[in-house]
């Protein structure tokens, strides 16, 4: 019973990773190229991974401790959940997160997405998506 309790924080990380999709986007067309962004987006990725993995101080723990708590969930969710969920439910309750947030930012045009309506065709597939995570995690 206590898997039931953790899917939405699964759902939850694949929410906040679709914001990814928008911050990338964003650092593309401040940059006006793809490439740049895609350098930085992983190249920052590297430096943060390096840092914990050596122990050293390369961005210092100042600015490490500015960056947002959301911006850690993806990962932690993946680490903590994952046993407990297994496979197929974290993942599928992942992926509808990332539909839902998708449809919402699409919806309201958040993080500079082109406002695409949510009809009924969309919310009909993220609640179908609902109930394949449903499926999937019966326990």
């Amino acid at each position: 019973m206590l898997a039931w309790l953790l899917i939405p924080f699964a759902a939850l990380a694949g929410a906040l990773t679709t914001l990814q999709a928008g911050s990338n986007a964003a650092l593309k067309k401040s940059l006006g190229e793809p490439l740049p962004a895609l350098l930085i987006n992983y190249g920052l990725g590297i430096v943060v991974l390096a840092n914990r993995i050596t122990r050293q101080s390369w961005l210092g723990f100042g600015k490490l401790s500015g960056v947002p708590w959301w911006a850690w969930v993806g990962g932690l969710a993946a680490i903590v959940l994952a046993y407990r969920l297994g496979a197929a439910t974290l993942m599928a309750s992942i992926v509808t997160g990332q539909v839902i947030a998708s449809v919402l930012l699409d919806h309201f045009g958040w993080l500079g997405f082109e406002v695409h309506a949510a009809n009924v065709w969309r919310l009909l597939g993220a609640a179908l998506m609902i109930i394949g995570v449903a499926l999937v995690a019966r326990f």
